[in-house]
């Protein structure tokens, strides 16, 4: 769970509220009037109502800049439309650089707009460019001092570089500033981090009754929550949420995966590859090939999950080719194929950019474990619960015989 990812659909609520804009400024230079495409859906994605409705803002959003190219205002709206996109879609890939690409030409009109500058944080922070995000947020903050947004930004990004008493004190800023799914969905996060799961659930309980019924924001905290559920054995209540999402949404794939992690847990593993096939089918998303892969292990199948394994590290690649830094999940997957030497070389290097992070040193206690390190093992696993978290994975870790 990346409580960041609402940050992208928050900032739709704001443009045009808090710019500084240079729209009628002639003196300004004009930017590039050369806008990337939207990437065309297609299968379930290109029948919902809102993908028509999607062109045709961007074809007349495209139509004023032409006319008018220091419209910083239809930049912005283009990239938000992006970003939905790139979410929805799952093509981050095409949408990271091009969204990069407008957005870098709204700052180059208007370097002060607080819009612009927020959702360059938000971009940086899903292309897992923390510090880059952090220094974006800290500006935004300094243009603004009163808009919540940039704390969430803040709280995302201190949590990724293990700075989680700044995330806090980020988190109840954004709280006080303005109570939102945002800063709840933040709130359960941090409260997920600290161990305390009854409190992250009812956290974001509140995220989804905030949200805008059937909307995107809205489902990703309903299906996180469905995974809260999942976390804390209640197999019942998860299925519940994500079946309700799906009632909203029929095409919402991570709650397609959820329902496939529920029959995981009821060993129908059949029916949890066939659920898995259509989450993928919507979306180009490695998450879901990744527990294809987890699930032919089980079933013994180890050819299959090597296989799909290397599918992913084939995903994973092709999404860094956008700037999307992946070396913390490239870890984690050859850890699963047993390939520990890879596997260490991408974790040491998600260490060395940020070392206070608890899952980067879950992850080299883990590759410590299976080298027998007894030394590294405790030394990475006392890092990875320092927050006191009660992750399952961790929780599996720590309970591990120590070999001798």
């Amino acid at each position: 769970m990346k409580a960041y990812f609402i940050t992208l659909f928050a900032v739709i609520t704001i443009l045009g509220c808090n710019s500084t804009s240079a729209d009628n400024d002639s003196s300004i230079v004009s930017g590039s009037t050369d806008i990337p495409a939207l990437f065309e859906r297609t299968g379930k994605l290109a029948t919902a109502v809102e993908w028509e409705k999607t062109k045709q803002k961007v074809a007349e959003l495209k139509a004023k800049i032409q006319k008018e190219p220091n419209d910083v205002k239809s930049r912005l709206q283009i990239a938000t439309i992006y970003i939905t996109e790139a979410r929805i879609t799952g093509e981050h890939p095409y949408y990271y650089p091009a969204i990069d690409k407008i957005l870098d030409g709204a700052l180059i009109i208007d370097p002060v707009n607080y819009d612009a500058t927020i959702l360059k944080a938000s971009v940086k922070l899903s292309q897992h460019k923390f510090e880059e995000a952090k220094a974006l947020a800290e500006k935004a903050r300094d243009i603004n001092p009163n808009n919540a947004y940039a704390f969430g930004l803040l709280v995302d990004a201190h949590v990724e570089l293990g700075n989680y008493d700044e995330a806090i004190a980020s988190s109840d800023k954004m709280q006080a500033l303005k109570p939102s799914l945002e800063s709840y969905s933040r709130a359960s996060y941090l409260r997920e981090i600290f161990g305390d799961y009854k409190g992250s659930i009812e956290a974001m309980k509140l995220a989804v009754q905030a949200g805008l019924p059937g909307s995107e924001p809205q489902c990703w905290s309903r299906n996180t929550l469905g995974d809260l559920y999942l976390k804390t054995g209640n197999i019942a209540k998860a299925e519940e949420e994500f079946k309700f999402n799906l009632t909203l949404r029929p095409s919402y794939a991570f709650s397609l995966a959820g329902l496939a992690k529920v029959e995981r847990s009821k060993k129908n593993y059949d029916g949890a590859l066939a659920l898995l096939d259509s989450a993928a089918a919507i979306i180009p998303e490695f998450s879901f090939h990744e527990q294809m892969a987890e699930i032919y292990a089980l079933k013994g199948d180890n050819e299959k999950a090597q296989n799909k394994y290397a599918e992913v590290v084939k995903m994973l690649r092709e999404d860094e080719q956008s700037g999307h830094l992946v070396s913390l999940e490239l870890a984690k997957v050859y850890v699963k194929m047993n390939k520990l030497d890879e596997a260490k070389k991408y974790a040491l290097m998600e260490y060395k950019a940020r070392p206070a992070n608890i899952d980067v040193n879950r992850e080299l206690a883990i590759i410590a474990y299976k080298e027998n390190d007894l030394q590294k093992f405790q030394e990475y696993l006392k890092a990875a619960k320092k927050t006191g978290s009660k992750d399952p994975e961790l929780m599996e870790l720590a309970a591990m015989p120590v070999k001798s």
